[in-house]
């Protein structure tokens, strides 16, 4: 994918840690994409961003695809916790959403 980065963190468990991945507390029942977004919401926060700013999002026609394809309970769902985070409407609610239907978590 053109609008996508890969990338492999090792270290050890720190106090708070969480993210994408889990929460490193050994119960992969509480490391849903839903549980995840619950406790850290739809993106990073802007003072903890790795880079200066956020990259411009992009909606790949397999990503049309894929929200097309979200059952439409999961996606009505996905689509209110992510407004209530923040999302605004076009691009960020609908990448949000991708990850609440589609997380691999």
């Amino acid at each position: 994918w053109d609008n996508y980065l890969d990338l492999r963190l090792s270290m050890p468990a720190q106090p708070g840690q969480d993210g994408s991945c889990g929460n490193f507390d050994g119960n992969a029942e509480n490391d849903s994409t839903q549980d995840i977004m619950s406790r850290i919401g739809f993106q990073v926060p802007q003072g903890e961003l790795l880079f200066q700013s956020r990259a411009e999002i992009e909606i790949t026609s397999t990503e049309e695809k894929l929200l097309r394809l979200c059952p439409p309970e999961k996606k009505n769902e996905g689509t209110a916790k992510c407004r209530a985070e923040g999302a605004a409407e076009g691009r960020t609610l609908q990448s949000c959403v991708i990850n609440y239907c589609f997380g691999s978590n």
